[in-house]
């Protein structure tokens, strides 16, 4: 049943929890939300469904005044990993894209992004924060049937 619901599409759109978000936001002052309906957008600048654009996948993800700056991030799960490749992308150029995904650390897109298996750390410029416990989205009457995982993403810097 839990694989079921996990893979189903009416688990692609997990409505980001307020609290998360207002303690992030304090944080990271977003000003882009890159994968957002009319119904879960978190900043008045968003894409998706009714936002300035409807495919945050092909646009370039800037504030209204075409300057990178911070974007939120909660994709539909069934495309974690183009949304995931995608802020990777995004802040070579600069910024920072903070991302609330699943904790998927067996996937092709944890290990191509996210984690660098040979140094056994986080890539250059990532930041992993996992959450205890499982998040109760906005709208559920439970927990999620999966953990979760704050993953930010930030220019790389030279090591030297």
């Amino acid at each position: 049943m839990i694989n079921s619901l996990m893979f189903s599409r009416a688990s692609d759109e997990w409505a980001t929890p307020d609290d998360l978000y207002a303690t992030l936001d304090a944080e990271f002052h977003f000003r882009l939300d890159a994968a957002a309906t009319m119904y879960n957008w978190k900043c008045e600048r968003y894409y998706g469904s009714g936002g300035v654009y409807n495919d945050a996948l092909v646009e370039a993800w800037v504030d209204k005044d075409g300057q990178r700056c911070p974007v939120w991030l909660n994709p539909p799960y069934s495309q974690c990993r183009e949304f995931i490749t995608k802020a990777a992308s995004e802040v070579q150029n600069g910024g920072v894209v903070v991302c609330l995904v699943p904790s998927r650390t067996d996937t092709r897109w944890w290990h191509d992004y996210v984690w660098d298996r040979d140094r056994n750390a986080p890539r250059p410029g990532v930041e992993i924060r996992f959450i205890k416990g499982r998040l109760k989205f906005n709208g559920a009457t439970n927990g999620a049937p999966f953990p979760s995982v704050i993953i930010i993403f930030r220019t790389p810097t030279e090591v030297s």
